[in-house]
């Protein structure tokens, strides 16, 4: 990809976001903090193209994918009023409806085009499927790594900017808060698995969810940065000091350990 696509890209991205904002404070609330997101998933993904040694045209391809891949986000929010996906729509698929009605993808290599639709289809799915070609497999596994880095990144603060005001919170709480955590959640972290959405019952069995998604991790530099960031001490210190909890926090910390000192 040139640097002449990527940036018209940016331009229409910071285009199609302004129109969103409006007088809503809570819809524009949750506007920023996906704008905010796609910008950071962008330098996550660099930092990643840039560990992995891609060429400067992959890295721009990379940085494409990262900067559409929650555009179906936006209008979400602002019809549904939440980012449930099972709630409202799928937000993968919406987004590629976004940028085909835009014809924002006009012009841009074929083989380029697959890759950038085939990563934002994919890039929130449980799990990738099989039989993707290896470029296709390479960008796909970028963009979730480069996402799952900011997502720890902002529910960290989410998560901290709720416990000090409740009251004035104005992000969507998609599950009750209470002080519950499921059983079947603390068994699926202990064991080493990815944990279901429709498993879910409170937010402590969400931020145990969060806490899954390192077993999805594809690249070691992804789970280094999550180390050094703190992230899941973090999210772990907004959860109740139970026995199971602590276990399964273990079992997480010790995946993360073995696979950085395996450099698998």
């Amino acid at each position: 990809m040139q640097k002449q696509q990527i940036d018209k890209f940016k331009d229409w991205f910071e285009n199609y976001i302004a129109h969103l904002y409006g007088d809503d404070d809570y819809i524009n609330a949750n506007i920023k903090l996906k704008e905010d997101h796609s910008r950071r998933v962008c330098r996550q993904i660099r930092y990643l193209a840039g560990e992995l040694r891609l060429s400067a045209d992959k890295k721009r391809l990379a940085e494409a994918i990262a900067l559409f891949h929650d555009i179906g986000r936006f209008e979400q929010f602002k019809k549904y009023r939440t980012y449930s996906d099972h709630r409202s729509i799928d937000h993968s698929t919406f987004g590629l409806q976004v940028l085909a009605k835009n014809n924002v993808l006009i012009g841009v290599d074929g083989g380029e085009k697959k890759i950038i639709e085939t990563a934002i289809r994919f890039h929130n799915a449980m799990e990738l499927p099989t039989g993707l070609d290896k470029d296709v497999l390479l960008f796909s596994q970028l963009i979730r790594d480069a996402d799952k880095i900011d997502i720890y990144y902002v529910i960290a603060q989410y998560y901290k900017k709720y416990e000090e005001n409740p009251e004035g919170f104005k992000l969507e709480i998609e599950l009750p808060d209470s002080p519950a955590v499921t059983a079947k959640v603390i068994e699926d972290l202990i064991a080493g698995r990815c944990i279901d959405y429709r498993d879910l019952k409170s937010w402590n069995d969400m931020k145990l969810c969060q806490l899954s998604w390192v077993y999805d991790v594809n690249f070691v530099p992804t789970l280094k940065r999550i180390r050094q960031r703190g992230y899941i001490e973090m999210i772990v210190g907004f959860l109740p000091k139970t026995d199971g909890i602590q276990k399964a926090a273990g079992a997480v910390q010790t995946y993360i350990d073995r696979r950085i000192a395996n450099r698998i």
